[in-house]
């Protein structure tokens, strides 16, 4: 009988260690995402038990939209949710709506590319170089779809592209690859939020699961998504993705976990729980050489996380990308989940959003350097990141080396040679950076109607 309790403590122990460590405020949790790979912190650490380990009981939902996630998560019906970067920052200076959404912890790095159409990609080819196999030489630049928008203006037809919010990634990315090109992707102005104003290319806003249906119909020539659904265009025939985020931007933030400040101060031993299971499932997702990738891409591919073909999800998550049928290059870090500290929440990952809403008028007035480190500092919480880390390293489940424990929460400079256009970030000089960017607002700037004022 000694020997059977005994058993019953040791195997309790091993199911939820955490316990003793954390007094929980609240353990039965709901999470929402959107059906798209980079969920996976989610999707494995409510798989692999992390979450039980902490004493959460954690249901997780898909939601139909990023609108539907971002509203869900700040009535209340919703605990957290994987969320577009620029969701919290926006919300909390009140654009689109206002609500103090934080996040404790990054979701991932790269993982996004851009696909056009097969029709627009025929229309590119003349205009790409190509290597001594005779494929195309990437990354792909914005200037070989210059002269087709170009064509498309003369013939009076708008060039239109999707992208899946305005204050998403996507957005920004597909914006910086476009104006990199010498593409004008338009600007927000108060009056005007369709981000259209001045556009030679016109982007409007595509769930992503409905992107490949909404290409092929025609509605659209091209667009900017996450994963699986720049492969699934291939796999379907209908378009060809043209760059890796990887390409435009290596090692670019992606996704966060967001919780409301007030869930965060009313459950602050709930919260550090919820950060350490996600910690344990990204160093799980890229532990050993990516070796669990094959597992995870078995989980999501189940109808309840991104349902899509397995053979579609290992095609990006397993260290490859497919451009073209049968063009599969090694790209091993196009998913990140905790290689090159992908899940602190750097400040200066928050900067960069806010730079690009400034950029393109969702800011339409010029602010100091300081107010960008005052807003990223009021979101980005490196500080409960690395509290929940230490309670890993102490529990033996983390590696001390692996956390940046001496940041003041600013990375450094990324070189002009990880970045398409060759020029470099610092997110200690947000307005320097804005003003060494050809096409967007500058200091003084604003969006009057549909001028540029200033």
């Amino acid at each position: 009988m000694k020997k059977l309790l005994l058993g019953l403590v040791a195997a309790t122990a091993l199911v939820s260690p955490a316990l003793a460590e954390l007094e929980l405020e609240k353990d039965e949790l709901t999470f929402g995402f959107i059906k798209l790979t980079d969920m996976a912190p989610l999707a494995v650490a409510y798989e692999n038990g992390y979450f039980l380990d902490e004493g959460l009981f954690v249901t997780l939902e898909a939601q139909a939209n990023w609108k539907v996630l971002l509203d869900g998560v700040i009535d209340g019906q919703l605990d957290g949710a994987h969320m577009l970067a620029g969701q919290p920052l926006a919300a909390t200076i009140g654009y689109g709506t206002e609500a103090h959404i934080i996040t404790p912890f990054s979701m991932d790095l790269n993982g996004n590319g851009i696909t056009v159409s097969n029709e627009i990609w025929e229309e590119m080819k003349p205009n790409i170089p190509v290597m001594e196999d005779g494929r195309p030489q990437h990354p792909i630049s914005a200037e070989a779809l210059a002269p087709v928008v170009e064509k498309y203006r003369s013939e009076g037809k708008p060039f239109n592209m999707g992208m899946v919010f305005p204050v998403s990634t996507h957005n920004y990315e597909l914006r910086y690859w476009l104006a990199a090109g010498g593409l004008h992707p338009g600007y927000y102005s108060p009056d005007n939020v369709t981000g259209q104003i001045g556009a030679d290319v016109f982007l409007s806003v595509t769930p992503p699961p409905q992107m490949p249906a909404t290409l092929e119909a025609g509605t659209i020539y091209g667009y900017c998504v996450g994963e699986p659904w720049n492969q699934q265009a291939v796999f379907k025939g209908i378009g060809v993705p043209v760059i890796t985020d990887y390409e435009l931007w290596k090692n670019n933030p992606e996704k966060v976990f967001g919780i409301t400040a007030e869930f965060a101060e009313e459950y602050p031993n709930t919260t550090l729980a919820v950060t350490k299971a996600l910690i344990r499932a990204a160093m799980w997702l890229d532990e050993n050489d990516n070796a669990n990738r094959p597992e995870a891409v078995e989980i999501l591919s189940r109808p309840e996380y991104v349902g899509a073909d397995y053979d579609v999800i290992a095609n990006s998550m397993t260290g490859t990308f497919e451009y073209e049928k049968g063009d599969k290059r090694e790209v091993p870090d196009f998913n990140v989940f905790f290689r090159y500290n992908a899940t602190y929440p750097f400040y200066s990952d928050a900067v960069w959003y806010l730079t690009q809403m400034r950029r393109w008028g969702q800011i339409n007035e010029s602010k100091p350097d300081s107010w960008y480190d005052e807003v990223a500092k009021s979101v980005y919480k490196p500080e409960i990141y690395l509290e929940a880390a230490r309670l890993l390293v102490d529990e033996g489940l983390a590696n001390e080396a692996d956390f940046p424990w001496d940041s003041d929460g600013y990375k450094a400079p990324t070189p002009a040679e990880d970045i398409i256009d060759g020029i470099a970030y610092n997110g200690r000089t947000p307005n320097a950076y804005l003003e060494s960017l050809s096409i967007g607002l500058k200091d003084g700037q604003t969006i009057v109607g549909s001028d540029v004022q200033g």
